[in-house]
């Protein structure tokens, strides 16, 4: 077992290192000098860690308590979300959580179907028990009453109830999203799977946070959410492409340097094919949190030149294929890809706002105006509808 003594003595290397006690309990030592007591548990079947404090202000005596206190704590929660976790108490929470942005006439849609065709077969089971088959048996149910719609718009509700369940620790998977291939009358896989209904998309994220990824990559993933740009725009971020007091929009936005940008090679180094992209409320959270990861490792000022979602010491992109790999372990394979969040963005915000707004979302995306006309006269690129856009899709992806 660990010793106060031994605590006090570790330096730093070139590389993080753990100094284990016992009960899960260990000591993480940065390049940087700072040492955290973490906490190793597992919840749900899933490892998780819990950060108590710092060395020397928590000496091992009082991280010992905490960790006593904190595994006290996680009983209790267990104990308490046992008697809650049937797929129709789980749903009505669901429900319930969304009753405030419905219309009575939705909500009261929402709920009959569930009752009508979900609950009599599998609501009195617990959420976690449940596998795609039974599922799929309801659904085919729904199918062979001529209701193919009702049973696609069904399939999705079922993702978001599960989703809801993954972000509180209920769930470990999403069975529904294994339904679509099986399902009559569903339309072939796109390139580029993507949702299309805003309480998916915040089920997505939401399960995200609880899908074993790597901070920077949740929070990259979220930001290429909000931002609704290409992947590759994000993974090579850096914060120097971020104006704070933007002259064009009166606001912080984002920069994207033409070289990242999917364009003819001869355009990728002039500096007036940049995309600028507004940035929400919610995108500046993103940002704060992925400057605060960075400041606590560091312990400096962060470099302009720095990458903002970086996978190790600031020096390194997040690897291609990680903000995918998340998703897949959230259980949307086959549902949503990282670039997908453009086709979410756009099916969304174009219903959302109506036709008046189509040119200003093609323009958010990057995409060029077809009238060479207005190409040449529209220099703003229609800047503040794109403001307002991006303030309206954070707002729908925070719910």
């Amino acid at each position: 077992m660990l010793t106060n003594a031994a605590a006090k003595a570790a330096q730093p290397t070139d590389r993080a290192f753990k100094l284990y006690d016992s009960g899960g309990l260990f000591l993480l030592v940065t390049p940087a000098g700072t040492k955290s007591w973490r906490w190793k548990y597992r919840r749900a079947g899933r490892e998780q860690l819990k950060t108590l404090g710092r060395f020397p202000e928590l000496n091992l005596a009082q991280a010992r308590a905490a960790r006593d206190d904190a595994r006290a704590e996680l009983a209790r929660a267990q104990d308490g979300a046992a008697a809650l976790t049937s797929f129709a108490d789980i749903a009505r929470g669901w429900h319930a959580h969304n009753l405030a942005r419905w219309s009575t006439v939705h909500a009261a849609d929402v709920m009959a179907s569930l009752e009508r065709d979900i609950f009599p077969s599998i609501g009195d089971k617990p959420i976690g028990d449940i596998r795609p088959a039974e599922l799929l048996t309801a659904m085919r149910s729904i199918e062979a009453r001529g209701c193919r719609a009702t049973a696609s718009r069904l399939r999705q509700r079922l993702s978001a109830i599960f989703g809801f369940a993954i972000a509180q620790d209920l769930a470990e998977a999403d069975p529904a999203a294994q339904l679509g291939r099986a399902m009559s009358g569903t339309a072939l896989v796109q390139p580029h799977p993507a949702l299309t209904s805003i309480e998916d998309c915040r089920a997505l994220l939401a399960a995200c946070m609880h899908a074993r990824a790597a901070a920077p990559v949740e929070l990259a993933s979220r930001f290429l959410a909000l931002t609704a740009v290409r992947l590759d725009a994000v993974r090579g971020m850096r914060w120097g492409e971020i104006e704070w007091d933007c002259a064009d929009t009166g606001r912080p936005a984002w920069r994207v340097p033409p070289a990242r940008m999917k364009l003819a090679r001869v355009k990728k180094s002039e500096p007036r094919f940049a995309h600028l992209v507004p940035l929400s409320g919610q995108a500046l959270e993103v940002l704060s949190a992925a400057a605060e990861i960075q400041g606590a490792q560091h312990g400096q000022s962060i470099n302009p030149a720095q990458l903002v979602f970086a996978a190790c010491a600031g020096t390194a992109m997040i690897g291609r294929g990680s903000i995918g790999a998340m998703y897949r372990r959230a259980g949307y394979a086959g549902r949503h890809v990282p670039h997908g969040w453009r086709s979410s963005f756009s099916t969304i915000m174009n219903d959302e706002l109506g036709p008046e707004f189509r040119a200003a979302i093609d323009r958010a995306l990057a995409h060029s105006p077809k009238d060479k006309v207005e190409a040449a006269y529209n220099r703003s690129g229609m800047i503040d509808q794109r403001t307002a856009i991006f303030d309206r899709w954070g707002e729908l992806l925070a719910g």
